[in-house]
């Protein structure tokens, strides 16, 4: 077209046969794209706002992770099953279903409060976990943790994604490596807080995130986090409509990484208590996995933004149920090594989906984003359930051994991905 860019032409190409093949939504973003281009300030990566959001992300989930290490606590204490202490997870994940709702408002306008005071709300909630008297209560506290954590991990990784520019798969690793971070440094802190100043001695530990968002309000309160020309969001059914190519089959991988998932996060220290081992040494070995995912989540974020999504998908499918396999194989401290793998193989997967959903679409990537972590909290939660009454049923060495297979059945559904392009070629052909 004579008299304008190049970058511009195709630009409108792309609407064209966006709009000729009757694509309201695509063709509705693209010509906002057309409208507004990016920016340099919406190009480059803002390097301090990326580490301030993913310090806050490595706070909040510091405290989220006490969780786990305490359920061995909490089955001798209130004499649970395998299958009701993985219930509790429920309470602490079930308000992920209001991520999309969350997602589509901050598409919308700016939630940066709900990054901002999200540690403080999850330290309060979780530290109270070890004077709580009943199960009931327990229940209530996990509920107002997990109403913090869905606005927090709704809102987060979109605002992250936005300061990334054009290094998202970097920017989502930088992310996931705060949360791997807490994760890492939580059941530590945790068990030996318990160590030190009992179970009834936990509630002190809230002083922290109190403090971390008073920090996160002095250097966020002026940063939106939603791109400085942002395209008007689409109406929910056509949001959801345009997104089933890629949410059907990574609902099916995440389903199939769901056990492996919970068998690494939640049930290790039960696990490895099983095994002999003391409370303290238990929450050591989920320091272990989660210090390795802090690796793997820089890793695989990076190293997809070079390779491409599906192949660090694949790779990581595969070592993950061999090293598991090898785990249930060891005894004593032999296994430390092997747990260094299975953590940076298992969790480097999820900045590469989450660099891959917000990469396809970028004109509600809160809504694409609040949507992903629905499905991926709600598919975890049932993995969990899951994986207990397994483990009730046939011990967690069998349980341990079915998640590993289940995992290596998914790698076939990565074939189901949409190319690193766009949509597979035959939701090209048939929109």
């Amino acid at each position: 077209m004579r008299g304008y860019p190049t970058e511009w032409t195709g630009r409108e190409a792309r609407l064209t046969e966006a709009t000729s093949a009757g694509d309201a939504v695509a063709g509705r973003t693209l010509e906002a794209a057309v409208q507004a281009e990016p920016s340099a300030q919406e190009e480059r990566f803002q390097t301090a706002n990326v580490a301030t959001v993913s310090a806050g992300h490595a706070i909040h989930d510091t405290y989220t992770s006490f969780l786990s290490p305490l359920l061995p606590a909490f089955i001798e204490a209130l004499h649970l099953s395998n299958t009701g202490a993985g219930f509790l997870t429920f309470f602490l994940r079930s308000p992920s279903l209001l991520q999309p709702f969350i997602g589509h408002l901050a598409d919308r306008v700016s939630l940066r409060y709900f990054v901002i005071f999200a540690p403080a709300v999850s330290a309060a909630a979780m530290s109270l976990l070890g004077i709580a008297s009943s199960y009931a209560v327990l229940a209530l506290l996990l509920l107002a943790a997990g109403l913090s954590s869905a606005s927090l991990h709704a809102v987060g990784p979109a605002m992250a994604g936005v300061l990334s520019g054009r290094n998202l798969g970097r920017g989502m690793g930088v992310w996931m490596v705060g949360g791997e971070l807490g994760r890492t440094l939580g059941p530590i802190i945790v068990v030996t807080a318990v160590e030190l100043l009992s179970l009834r001695g936990t509630p002190w530990l809230m002083v922290g995130g109190i403090l971390a968002s008073a920090l996160l309000y002095i250097r966020l309160k002026d940063v939106s986090g939603r791109p400085l020309r942002a395209a008007p969001s689409p109406p929910w059914r056509d949001a959801l409509r345009s997104m089933r190519f890629l949410m059907v089959p990574l609902a099916g991988v995440l389903a199939a990484q769901a056990l492996l998932t919970a068998a690494v996060t939640v049930y290790l220290p039960v696990f490895m208590t099983e095994q002999g081992a003391s409370l303290w040494i238990a929450g050591a070995s989920l320091t272990i996995v989660e210090a390795a995912g802090v690796a793997g989540a820089l890793s695989g974020g990076a190293l997809s933004d070079r390779l491409g999504r599906r192949p660090v998908l694949v790779i990581a499918m595969v070592v993950s149920p061999l090293a598991m396999g090898l785990l249930l194989l060891l005894d004593g401290w032999v296994m430390f090594p092997v747990l260094l793998v299975l953590g940076f193989s298992a969790l480097a997967t999820t900045p590469v989906v989450m660099a891959m959903v917000q990469e396809r679409f970028p004109e509600f990537r809160a809504l694409a984003n609040g949507i992903y972590m629905a499905v991926s909290f709600t598919i975890a939660i049932v993995g969990t359930v899951v994986l207990g009454a397994l483990g009730d049923w046939a011990g967690l060495r069998t349980a341990y051994a079915v998640a590993a297979v289940g995992m290596l059945l998914g790698v076939p559904l990565l074939r189901l991905l949409p190319h690193e392009g766009g949509r597979r070629e035959e939701d090209r052909t048939n929109p």
